[in-house]
């Protein structure tokens, strides 16, 4: 079963957290300095906020699957539909091992299709690198929808 992804940029994770787990009525299951998800049913969203994206607003979308058969099933959809596809295979990202693929709209939006295999305690590989990147988002995409410069980097998870 299919659950809708998206991801949102914020300022502030503890004013944002209070904000939807009102908004919401629960309280985010995945809560770190940086991050937070909530596994929503109605409506069936994961729903995730960060401080890690380079911007304020909506970073990204996607869907998240509950196996790797489904992964397969969208990946051919997508393929189907000649939209260009990048795949990370297994990746760690947003404190989460998952194997994703990515496409973008055309519109410039990042759309991720994804299973969650299990739980990580760093938010990316490159945190295990000692890096500051925050992004999930393949560096190869171009950041249409970014306010930042072209020359500065952004993303997340």
């Amino acid at each position: 079963m299919k659950r809708m992804h998206l991801h949102v940029g914020v300022k502030s994770i503890e004013d944002s957290v209070r904000f939807y787990s009102a908004l919401f009525g629960t309280a985010p299951v995945k809560l770190k300095d940086d991050y937070a998800k909530w596994m929503l049913e109605d409506p069936r969203i994961n729903f995730a906020i960060s401080t890690r994206t380079g911007k304020v607003g909506l970073d990204h979308m996607g869907l998240q699957v509950d196996d790797a058969g489904e992964l397969n099933i969208l990946r051919e959809q997508m393929s189907a539909a000649n939209i260009s596809t990048h795949s990370d295979g297994e990746t760690t990202c947003c404190y989460a091992k998952s194997e994703k693929s990515w496409v973008e709209d055309p519109n410039g939006l990042a759309w991720e299709a994804y299973h969650t295999m299990e739980d990580a305690q760093l938010f990316s590989a490159s945190d295990v690198k000692a890096e500051t990147s925050a992004c999930c988002v393949p560096e190869t995409k171009p950041q249409v929808a970014c306010s930042m410069p072209s020359n500065q980097k952004s993303g997340c998870c």
